[in-house]
């Protein structure tokens, strides 16, 4: 008995073939954002030798921090590195995770250095992830901006905007969290919290990790 093929079953197949292929396009973006995980790298050099300077002669005091106490100038320039490092770990999970998921496979389970949030990324649990970073890089601006408030005049609005901004990024993660723990069914949750990780969104079928 034979069956009889659409006319347009091949073409239809051709062309959802190239939309799947198009998921390849992202890929130069993530190879830009390596490119700037290297400038972040060179950023973060010279903060470092700016703190080392600073550190070997307290009178080479970079022009930013003219008029802030020793200590202030120390706590800074730390922050400073902070941010770069933070900013920078954002950029990983961009790129890895963003790649993972959007792009391709990397198929690294088994290997020693795979990041444990990595086994059960979706675009949720990334998305929640990226939201908790960027309220890590907020807090260090503000903390910045009460460290400058001690040793200059610090414009009232900014640093009421700026707590209003990460007021905002604080309820944005919330809710994503809730949002992503609402999209769980009752038994995904009972497995989720036998792992003890119950605010991830796993499949039930996933193996614990």
């Amino acid at each position: 008995m034979s069956t009889s093929t659409s006319p347009t079953a091949a073409p239809a197949r051709a062309f959802s073939s190239l939309i799947f292929a198009s998921r390849w396009l992202q890929a130069p973006l993530y190879l830009g954002l390596i490119i700037a995980q290297i400038v972040y790298v060179v950023q973060f050099a010279k903060e470092l030798v700016h703190l080392i300077d600073y550190a070997i002669d307290n009178h080479h005091v970079p022009e930013q921090y003219v008029g802030f106490s020793g200590e202030a100038i120390t706590m800074l320039m730390v922050l400073g590195l902070v941010d770069v490092v933070m900013i920078s770990n954002l950029l990983i999970m961009v790129i890895i995770g963003g790649y993972e998921t959007f792009v391709s496979r990397m198929n690294l389970d088994g290997h020693p250095d795979q990041p444990e949030w990595l086994s059960h990324v979706n675009a949720n649990v990334l998305k929640t992830k990226l939201a908790m970073s960027i309220i890590g890089i907020s807090s260090i601006h503000l903390l910045r901006t009460f460290i400058e408030s001690a040793s200059r005049d610090v414009d009232t609005d900014e640093m009421m905007w700026q707590t209003f901004i990460h007021l905002a990024f604080v309820a944005s993660a919330l809710a994503l969290a809730l949002i992503d723990r609402m999209t769980l069914s009752p038994r995904q949750r009972a497995a989720n919290a036998e792992r003890g990780d119950e605010g991830v969104a796993y499949r039930v079928d996933e193996p614990a990790h």
